[in-house]
């Protein structure tokens, strides 16, 4: 650091999604702090209204919350903003490629003096790089075995509490038959105030382009109500969450889910802190150890892990196109139509988005995600909606989970096997089918469920792909055998919408 941004005086620019006390209290509690709503970065593309007030309430809370050291500044540009402002600022390293450039030219301008290490994740950057090495290819198995070791998480000694590292085999259990909700209690809901009134208002006056509809304020953004989203989880959510982790239900769009990401990727909780919830939680024997190691492997394996890939591979990974996948996304998928689909767990998942910005992981990967997958689309189309249309969605946060897992295209970096699936999948790990116009046994007919026949679609298109994998090459046997394949291809081709 130079001397000027070691003075405990010097201000603070925070991003909107660095909004926490780890980023702004301890060393940095003396600083004043600027926050800045950028006309430029609220209008950059089509954005969910209910992100935007997410984004604009947790900066208006911390504001308040921080009261005579906060500045908050309404400028066109960040730049224009800083300029106002006349006093170099400290900045925590941003969570986006765009960021960092812009971080960087300012930095140049003699506008930041310094950028600090982000607060925001449990490992660094320069920690990832010494485990990493010389690496090409990753396992986040191996990275989420040593962040368990590092931080001494769920381990007896050396080895993993219950002597094995991941229970995932235990959490992947089908939704209660005969039942519409998992019937456990509901997740946290904040109650908004009168800085949540003034945001809605201003967004519509504003009159940004959004998708998506307004509604109540269902995610956390300050630190109080994330700490009691987190409780409330823990003590009344966990026990029934690895269970029927991967389940949907018709009737009961959170599940067991903690619905966590908001505040953890708007800065105001921090991993640790909801790693060691749950960790207390299994040790006085209040949740079982399965889904509290699911837990745990979501926000200390996964989402670590997510977060350091995406400075690894770099800004070039995002036009990763390795299944030549080019079809632009349809109109009623990027407006996010659910009524205009007929398949009732793709309805049932747009419905989420629309409705809440919000669908968990099973529905990202397995509806969305392999429907995305099936039909072609663009990845980096793909995974530019996934971040402006989901309201814990953040340029970090989608590459490597859309352009990786969920669509293969960066040719196996992140997943071994592309993630795609027929109906059967959907029909039992959840109640959709049973409201379906479409039969999940069915490939081939006017009530062919498009998952099934496009899954086949999709096996034949990259048959030669699949055949030299060892996890997909029983796929291409079976399509081999399929006595009606030319007549199921030839209804995938001419099929435009479900």
């Amino acid at each position: 650091m130079t001397a000027s941004a070691q003075a405990a005086d010097t201000p603070l620019w925070l991003f909107a999604d660095q909004l926490g006390p780890h980023f702004h209290s301890g060393e940095h509690g003396r600083r004043p702090v600027l926050l800045i709503e950028a006309d430029t970065a609220l209008r950059r593309r089509r954005t969910h209204r209910q992100k935007l007030h997410l984004l604009l309430s947790g900066v208006r809370h911390t504001a308040a919350e921080l009261g005579e050291r906060a500045t908050v500044i309404r400028a066109a540009t960040y730049t224009e903003a800083l300029r106002r402002y006349g006093t170099p600022v400290l900045v925590h390293e941003p969570t986006s490629h765009a960021a960092e450039e812009l971080v960087n030219r300012l930095r140049g301008e003699g506008l930041v003096v310094d950028v600090l290490p982000t607060p925001g994740f449990v490992l660094s950057r320069n920690e990832f790089g010494q485990w990493a090495g010389d690496r090409k290819r990753f396992r986040m198995e191996d990275f989420y075995r040593e962040q368990r070791r590092r931080f001494d998480v769920l381990m007896d000694g050396t080895e993993p509490v219950g002597g094995r590292w991941n229970l995932d085999t235990e959490n992947r259990e089908p939704p209660p038959k005969g039942r519409t909700t998992l019937d456990v209690p509901p997740p946290y809901r904040p109650e908004e105030d009168d800085i949540d009134a003034q945001v809605r208002h201003d967004l519509d006056a504003m009159n940004l382009p959004t998708v998506g509809v307004d509604g109540p304020r269902l995610f956390a953004v300050t630190p109080d109500e994330a700490d009691a989203a987190l409780r409330q989880f823990v003590a009344e959510r966990l026990p029934m969450f690895g269970r029927y982790e991967d389940a949907m239900l018709s009737g009961d769009w959170a599940m067991a889910h903690s619905l966590l990401s908001v505040p953890l990727n708007l800065g105001v909780l921090h991993p640790l802190d909801a790693v060691r919830a749950a960790e207390t939680a299994y040790r006085d024997g209040d949740a079982p150890l399965a889904a509290t190691e699911g837990f745990i492997r979501q926000i200390l394996g996964w989402r670590e892990y997510m977060w350091q890939l995406y400075w690894r591979f770099g800004p070039a990974y995002l036009d990763g196109n390795s299944l030549d996948a080019h079809n632009p996304l349809p109109d009623w998928w990027a407006d996010l139509d659910a009524e205009a689909v007929d398949a009732e767990c793709l309805r049932q998942a747009l419905a989420g988005v629309r409705d809440r910005g919000w669908a968990h992981h099973i529905q990202r990967l397995m509806v969305l995600g392999s429907h995305a997958l099936q039909r072609g689309y663009h990845p980096r189309a793909l995974s530019d909606w996934f971040a402006s249309s989901f309201v814990d969605g953040f340029a970090w946060v989608m590459p490597t989970n859309v352009i990786g897992m969920s669509q293969h295209a960066d040719g196996g970096k992140v997943a071994t096997k592309p993630y795609t699936s027929g109906g059967a999948y959907i029909s039992k790990m959840s109640d959709h089918c049973r409201h379906c116009p479409f039969d999940p046994k069915k490939r081939l007919g006017p009530d062919a469920c498009p998952f099934t026949a496009g899954y086949w679609a999709f096996v034949h298109r990259h048959a030669d792909l699949l055949a030299a994998n060892m996890r997909t090459a029983r796929a291409v046997s079976s399509m081999n055998r399929l006595a009606d394949l030319d007549a199921v291809l030839a209804q995938e081709h001419a099929r435009q919408d479900f």
